[in-house]
């Protein structure tokens, strides 16, 4: 198979995963959501209310940039309370939680309100049902715009002046923020305001399962992502591997899709919705005090509704089709050997897209195979922390 094709999908491993990993996830909460910053409720218009978390420097109108935090898949937030603080000694700083996700999710703002309450636990097991909704990332892109607009506005508000904004958006995060800029850069509005992105380790790729589940799961998940990117678009094949991709597509695909759709239905989703398995928070950072924090943490949602991912792997295959076009300057960060998001994704996006703008600039970490650079274990953790408010630095000089 091509490289191009070597690609992993989520629907299979997801699938598998129902069998492969165990009830991991923490039904309950016991302690509060980890609150950082200003709460500023954004006017929901009928929809679950949205609240942008902000922080500014010592004197607010000092502050030279705005920048906007934008997490991972199932997580939150509020982990991101110590990075926010960092940049606000500098910058404005806001955040917020993704459609489903932390007090964006229903299920897990009525447990806040328990404990609140003075409830001693709440039970979180259903929070993973907010995703029913999710055939594709755009309930997240709609959530993006919305806290994107109120953020520049909050920016504005504090600084007392427009400041350039950018943007620093982890894993699926990343996916998120790239997809919507794709599509609004050449905004007018957003171009004068929007000076750039840092990306790290974003979901431009999916996971490779390691050890003995990837000796299962890989060759079935290679196989459903290389239907999915041949679903009517064929490639510069020889016309025999032309006819032989589509019609492999043509069947597997809709069978695929219609497979994750039933098995995402009440009744049959709570047995076939895989939870995260033990394996991701090794390699999500190399701390066990984070680590240890990573498994207590009752508000990152532990289990992923199969119509969720399925619909995560075309979007990143959409993605990848469009990519190309991405001219925005950006950051970009990842890990050579992380499979959570591997790196042959983060490589495929550089060859495209680092010719659009000198601003742009990668950086490998060789031999790491940790997801969440900004929880690594000290000094380096600080030391990324650093690198990118370096490039921001080089951005804002490059600006004036």
């Amino acid at each position: 198979m091509p490289r191009g094709h070597r690609l992993t999908a989520f629907p299979v491993l997801a699938l598998l995963l129902v069998m492969l990993a165990g009830c991991a996830h923490h039904p309950f909460v016991t302690v509060p959501y980890p609150r950082w910053g200003e709460e500023i409720v954004i006017d929901s218009s009928g929809e679950e209310p949205l609240i942008l978390r902000s922080l500014s420097p010592p004197e607010p109108s000092h502050a030279s940039a705005c920048v906007l935090l934008v997490h991972g898949m199932n997580e939150h937030i509020g982990r991101y309370g110590e990075v926010a603080r960092f940049f606000s000694r500098r910058f404005f700083v806001a955040g917020f939680d993704h459609y489903a996700h932390g007090l964006s999710n229903p299920a897990l703002r009525l447990a806040d309100q328990a404990l609140a309450e003075g409830a001693g636990r709440a039970d979180v097991s259903e929070a993973y049902l907010a995703q029913a909704a999710l055939y594709d990332l755009e309930p997240l892109r709609q959530t993006f715009d919305r806290a994107l607009q109120a953020f520049m506005a909050q920016c504005d508000a504090q600084v007392h002046s427009q400041r350039p904004v950018f943007i620093v958006a982890h894993s699926l995060g990343g996916l998120v923020t790239a997809s919507y800029l794709l599509k609004h850069q050449n905004e007018s509005d957003l171009c004068k305001r929007l000076k750039g992105v840092v990306l790290l380790a974003p979901a431009f790729a999916v996971s490779e399962a390691p050890g003995w589940r990837g000796w299962l799961a890989n060759p079935l998940i290679k196989l459903s992502f290389h239907a999915e990117t041949h679903f009517l678009h064929p490639k510069d094949e020889p016309l025999p591997l032309l006819l032989f991709n589509q019609l492999f597509s043509l069947v597997a695909v809709p069978v695929l899709d219609g497979l994750f759709e039933v098995l995402s239905w009440p009744g049959l989703r709570s047995f076939f919705t895989p939870v995260s398995p033990a394996w991701v928070t090794d390699y999500l950072t190399d701390s066990e005090e984070e680590k240890a924090r990573l498994r207590a943490d009752g508000w990152i949602v532990r289990r992923s509704l199969l119509r969720y991912v399925k619909g995560i792997e075309g979007e990143v295959v959409r993605f990848r089709r469009e990519m190309e076009d991405f001219s925005i300057p950006y950051y970009l960060i990842y890990s050579e050997r992380d499979p959570v998001t591997p790196a042959w994704g983060d490589e495929d996006f550089a060859r495209e897209t680092l010719k659009h703008n000198p601003a742009s600039e990668v950086l490998k970490l060789p031999g790491l195979p940790y997801h969440q650079h900004l929880f690594l274990q000290e000094p380096a953790r600080t030391e990324l922390l650093q690198k990118i408010e370096q490039w921001l630095d080089r951005r804002l000089r490059a600006l004036h």
